[in-house]
C-alpha cells in the first residue's frame, strides 16, 4: 500500500465509519431516552403516518366513552325525576278512588281535590325545573314527531287507522311506508335505513287480506329505526252511526311520518362522524298539563269527575311507565357502547404502540453495538493518523 502524507485514506475511511457509528448512537440514545422508535417523519414516514390516524381515532374513541357516561348522567337525571312523578301519580290515582265513592261528600272531595291539585302543579314544576347543563329534559327533549296532518300524511286519513307514534332514538327526517296490499307486511325507510315487520301474527286475516281486530290494537314496532306505531282497529256501529275504519293491510302505502328535529338528545358516542357513531334519545313533554300526560283539566270535585280520572291518571302512569322504560334502555346501550368502545381503543392503542414505541431489548443491545463500534473507532482513528509518521524514517 503507497504511503502518502497528503491524503491520510485509512484516517479518512475511519472517521467516516466513527460519524455513522456516532449518529447510530445518538438515534438510539434517543429512542431510549423517549421510549419511541418513531420520534420523527424521517424515522419512519409511513408508519408515521399510519400512527397519526390511528391516534385521532383513540383520542376520539377516548372522548365518545367520556360522552357515553356524561349522557348516562343526564339519563338518570331525567329518570329519577320520572320515578318521583310515579310516585306523585300513585297518589292521585289513590286520591281518585277515594273521591269516587259515595263514602265522600262534595265538601270531602274539595280538600281531596286541593291535594290533587298541588300534586298537579308539583308534576308541572319538576318537569320544568329538571335540567342537565341547563338543557331542560322533561318539557321535551330530542326529535319529535309533526302532528301536521299535511306532513306526517300516515295520521291524516281517518282510514288509516293509526292512533298514535312513538318515538326512540329516531333520526329527523322523512319515514315514508311501504305497505303492499295483502302481503302481511309493513316497511318503513328513512333513505338511510329500511326495516320489515309481518303484521300476520298480530293482525287477522279475512278475504281481503289482514285486520286489526274490531274493537282492538297492535303495535307494529320498527325497533331498528325507532318508531312504535299503535294500529287500531274498527270500531263498532253505535245505534245509527257507521263503524268507524280501522287500519288494513294496504293502507298506509306511500303516506309518511315526519321527524322534526328537537332541541338535544343527540349523544355523540363513537368517533367518526354518521349516524352509526350517535344515539338518539327522545323524551316527549312530561309536564302534567302536556298533551302526553293530559292531566290538566283532571279534576276530583265531582263524583263524576273523580270516576272519570281513574282512567286518566292511569292513562298518565303508563306514559311515565314507557319513558322510563325507554330510558333504562338506553342507559344500558350506552353501558355496552362504553365498553365496546373501550376495547377497540385498547386494541387501536396496541396498534399504535407496535408502531411508534421502541422495543427496549433490541435497543439496548444495539446501543451496546454502536458504543462498542465507536470505542474501537476512535482507537483505530488514532492509529490511523500516527502511520503517516513512519514516512519520517525514510527522510
Amino acid at each position: 500500500m503507497p504511503l502518502r502524507l497528503n491524503n491520510n485514506l485509512p484516517a479518512l475511511n475511519a472517521r467516516r465509519i466513527l460519524s455513522i457509528t456516532g449518529k447510530d448512537l445518538a438515534m438510539r440514545i434517543e429512542r431510549l431516552s423517549s421510549g419511541l422508535r418513531v420520534n420523527r417523519a424521517a424515522d419512519d414516514a409511513a408508519g408515521l403516518s399510519i400512527s397519526e390516524g390511528i391516534r385521532a381515532e383513540v383520542s376520539g374513541f377516548s372522548q365518545g366513552i367520556k360522552n357515553a357516561e356524561h349522557a348516562t348522567n343526564l339519563i338518570q337525571t331525567a329518570e329519577g325525576a320520572l320515578g318521583e312523578m310515579s310516585g306523585m301519580l300513585l297518589r292521585m290515582r289513590e286520591l281518585a278512588v277515594q273521591s269516587a265513592s259515595s263514602t265522600v261528600n262534595d265538601d270531602n272531595r274539595t280538600s281531596v281535590n286541593a291535594e290533587f291539585g298541588q300534586l298537579v302543579n308539583e308534576i308541572d314544576r319538576i318537569a320544568r325545573v329538571t335540567s342537565y347543563n341547563n338543557s331542560s329534559l322533561l318539557s321535551g327533549f330530542g326529535n319529535t314527531v309533526s302532528q301536521n296532518v299535511a306532513v306526517s300524511t300516515a295520521l291524516a286519513s281517518p282510514t288509516t287507522g293509526v292512533t298514535g307514534v312513538e318515538i326512540t332514538g329516531a333520526t329527523a327526517g322523512t319515514y315514508i311506508f311501504t305497505d303492499a296490499t295483502a302481503d302481511n307486511q309493513i316497511t318503513l325507510g328513512n333513505g338511510v335505513t329500511t326495516q320489515t315487520i309481518s303484521t300476520s301474527i298480530i293482525m287477522e286475516q279475512d278475504g281481503a287480506g289482514g285486520t286489526v281486530t274490531t274493537g282492538s290494537s297492535v303495535i307494529a314496532n320498527f325497533d331498528r329505526l325507532g318508531v312504535q306505531l299503535t294500529l287500531s282497529g274498527q270500531k263498532a256501529a253505535v245505534g245509527s252511526n257507521p263503524a268507524t275504519d280501522g287500519y288494513r293491510d294496504g293502507e298506509l302505502d306511500g303516506l309518511v311520518i315526519q321527524v322534526d328535529a328537537g332541541t338535544g338528545g343527540t349523544f355523540q358516542v363513537g368517533p367518526d362522524d354518521g349516524v352509526n357513531n350517535r344515539l338518539e334519545v327522545n323524551l316527549g313533554d312530561m309536564r302534567a298539563s302536556g298533551a302526553k300526560l293530559n292531566l290538566g283539566g283532571v279534576s276530583l270535585s265531582t263524583l263524576g269527575s273523580s270516576q272519570g280520572a281513574i282512567s286518566s291518571i292511569d292513562h298518565a302512569l303508563n306514559q311515565v311507565s314507557k319513558a322510563r322504560g325507554n330510558l333504562g334502555a338506553v342507559q344500558n346501550r350506552l353501558s355496552f357502547s362504553i365498553r365496546t368502545t373501550g376495547v377497540m381503543r385498547e386494541n387501536d392503542q396496541a396498534s399504535d404502540s407496535s408502531i411508534r414505541d421502541a422495543d427496549i431489548a433490541a435497543e439496548v443491545s444495539a446501543f451496546s453495538r454502536a458504543q462498542i463500534l465507536q470505542q474501537s473507532g476512535i482507537s483505530v482513528f488514532a492509529q490511523a493518523n500516527i502511520q503517516p509518521a513512519s514516512a519520517l524514517n525514510l527522510i
